[in-house]
């Protein structure tokens, strides 16, 4: 599997729609598998991402129900919310980060170096800390928090951008995003929602466990 984020010359506007500026102008990906195979709730989650060099633009769009946000701070539990996650391994064998968001625009976000299962998390991971974020831009059509949940069907929207800057403090300088092949797979859960799910856009095998970048598929930076 591949996806490619398309250059463009000027970056969309986090606050601007689905379709509107460059955000029309990328492809779309599609999260289409679930875990298990037949789950009560699926909601409909798509994703468009666009960059310029500098910084990468992502906008999910999710027709959901059953949606719910108690996480409110930065760096709260926020997959066990109705939750849009976005991994990255920038450069192979240097790691990746989590982009764990959930519908009212609370992230959570760890740098993972060995993704292998420990009583405290993993073998070897960081905490991102709240400075480093500080260069991202983040829009949400929901506002944290959501309880209780909202039983109706609701389309949201998240929007954000990923300036290089927050990658390279982990893998080192980085001319350019132009022409780079990265590795990663899009995901939507809600583990703690009324109708947990857990959805995937690249397969992640018969067990549930989000976190296996040997699994993780080409992203494709156009130059």
């Amino acid at each position: 599997m591949q996806y490619t984020i398309r250059k463009v010359p000027t970056l969309p506007s986090v606050t601007e729609a689905w379709g509107g500026g460059a955000w029309g102008e990328a492809e779309t990906l599609c999260v289409e598998h679930f875990w298990p195979l037949e789950q009560p709730h699926e909601p409909k989650t798509a994703v468009r991402m666009v960059h310029d060099g500098e910084c990468i633009a992502v906008m999910f769009r999710v027709e959901d129900q059953y949606v719910v946000a108690r996480g409110t701070q930065y760096q709260d539990r926020t997959h066990k919310d109705s939750c849009a996650e976005f991994f990255i391994e920038p450069v192979a064998g240097k790691g990746y980060l989590n982009f764990e968001f959930n519908c009212g625009g609370v992230l959570l976000l760890t740098y993972i170096e060995d993704a292998t299962r420990t009583e405290d998390g993993f073998e070897q991971y960081t905490h991102v800390p709240a400075e480093v974020v500080e260069c991202m831009q983040v829009h949400t059509s929901l506002v944290a928090p959501i309880d209780p949940e909202i039983t109706a069907p609701t389309t949201w929207t998240l929007s954000y951008t990923i300036p290089k800057r927050i990658f390279e403090t982990y893998v080192g300088e980085l001319p350019t995003l132009d022409g780079m092949e990265m590795r990663g797979n899009v995901y939507k859960c809600a583990d703690e929602s009324s109708h947990p799910h857990w959805g995937y856009w690249a397969d992640i095998g018969e067990e549930l466990n989000f976190h296996q970048p040997d699994r993780f598929a080409s992203i494709v930076l156009e130059g």
